[in-house]
C-alpha cells in the first residue's frame, strides 16, 4: 500500500469515530450542559491522555511545540466541541452532519496558508463543489437564510480544521498522531479540569443513563482515540488530501442519527450525502497534489 492510500485509509478510520459525534453529543445534551459536555470530556480525556503519557515515558515537547499545542487545544478541546454542543440544543444530528461537511474544504484552504501545501486546480474544483452542495443544503432546510444552530456548526468547521493543520503539522515535527492529541489534552488540563468540576451536575443519577453514554462516546472516542488514526492519517497522506476523505462523514452520521438518534432523514439529505460521495472520489484521483517547495 503506498503512502498516499495508508493516509486515506487512517483519515477513514478516523472519520467513522468522528461521525458519531453529533448524535452522541445530541444525546449526552439533552441532560447535561454544553459547557460540562465541553469540558467534562476533555477534562476525562486529558487525565487519560497523561497517563498514557506517564506510563509510556514519552519525553516532553519543546516549548515550541507547545505553543503550537495549545492552539490546536483552543481550537479541537474548546472551540469544536463547545460549538457543536451548543449546536446539537437547536438543530438535529442529522442536519448538524450535512452542514459540517464544509469542514474539508475550509481544512484545505487553512492548510494552503499555513501547511504550505498546493492542491491541484482539479482538486479544487471537486472541493468547492462538495462545499456548494452543503451550502445550499443548509439554506435550503433554513428557508433561505442561517439559523444560529447553523453559525455554531460553521464555527465549530473552522475551529476544528484549524485544529487539524496545526496537529498534522505537529505529527510531521516527529510526534506520533496519539502523541500529538494526548499532549494537546494534557495542555488543556489546567482549564478544563476546573472548568469541569464547576459545571458537574449537583445530581449525578438524575442524569438518565443514556446521556452518560453519549457523554462517554465523546469523551473516550471522539475526544481521544478517534485522532490516534486522524491524525496518523493527516502526515502520511497529506492534509489537503486526506481532510476530503471527511466529506463521508456526512453519510456515516446520517446513518447513525437514523439509528440512535432516531431521526427522519429527507431525502435531500441522502442525495447531498451520495453526491458529496462522488466528489470525493472525484477529489481523491485529481492529480497534480505536491507540498509547496
Amino acid at each position: 500500500m503506498s503512502r498516499e492510500n495508508l493516509g486515506l485509509v487512517l483519515g477513514f478510520v478516523g472519520v467513522c469515530i468522528f461521525a458519531g459525534t453529533l448524535p452522541f453529543t445530541h444525546i449526552a445534551v439533552e441532560h447535561l450542559s454544553p459547557l460540562f459536555v465541553t469540558a467534562g470530556r476533555a477534562a476525562l480525556a486529558g487525565l487519560l491522555a497523561l497517563a498514557t503519557l506517564l506510563v509510556l515515558r514519552r519525553p516532553w515537547p519543546s516549548r515550541r511545540q507547545v505553543g503550537a499545542m495549545a492552539l490546536a487545544a483552543l481550537c479541537l478541546v474548546g472551540g469544536f466541541p463547545g460549538f457543536t454542543a451548543l449546536a446539537m440544543q437547536r438543530v438535529p444530528a442529522s442536519h448538524g452532519g450535512v452542514v459540517l461537511g464544509i469542514l474539508p474544504l475550509a481544512t484545505s484552504a487553512i492548510s494552503t496558508l499555513i501547511a504550505g501545501e498546493r492542491p491541484s486546480p482539479g482538486f479544487w474544483l471537486a472541493a468547492l463543489a462538495g462545499a456548494a452542495l452543503v451550502i445550499g443544503f443548509t439554506l435550503h432546510e433554513g428557508g433561505g437564510s442561517l439559523g444560529r444552530g447553523d453559525l455554531f456548526l460553521l464555527a465549530a468547521a473552522f475551529s476544528s480544521a484549524l485544529g487539524y493543520v496545526v496537529s498534522g503539522k505537529l505529527v510531521r515535527s516527529g510526534l506520533a498522531g496519539w502523541e500529538v492529541i494526548s499532549w494537546v489534552l494534557v495542555v488543556a488540563l489546567p482549564v478544563t479540569v476546573p472548568v469541569a468540576l464547576w459545571t458537574l451536575p449537583e445530581e449525578l443519577g438524575a442524569i438518565p443513563a443514556w446521556s452518560w453514554i453519549g457523554f462517554a462516546y465523546v469523551t473516550l472516542m471522539s475526544q481521544y482515540l478517534g485522532f490516534f488514526a486522524w491524525n496518523a492519517g493527516l502526515a502520511i497522506g497529506g492534509i489537503a488530501h486526506v481532510s476530503q476523505v471527511q466529506l463521508l462523514q456526512t453519510f456515516v452520521t446520517l446513518l447513525i442519527a437514523s439509528i440512535f438518534n432516531q431521526e427522519p432523514i429527507g431525502l435531500s439529505a441522502w442525495i447531498v450525502a451520495g453526491a458529496v460521495f462522488v466528489l470525493v472520489v472525484l477529489a481523491g484521483r485529481a492529480k497534480g497534489y505536491r507540498k509547496k517547495s
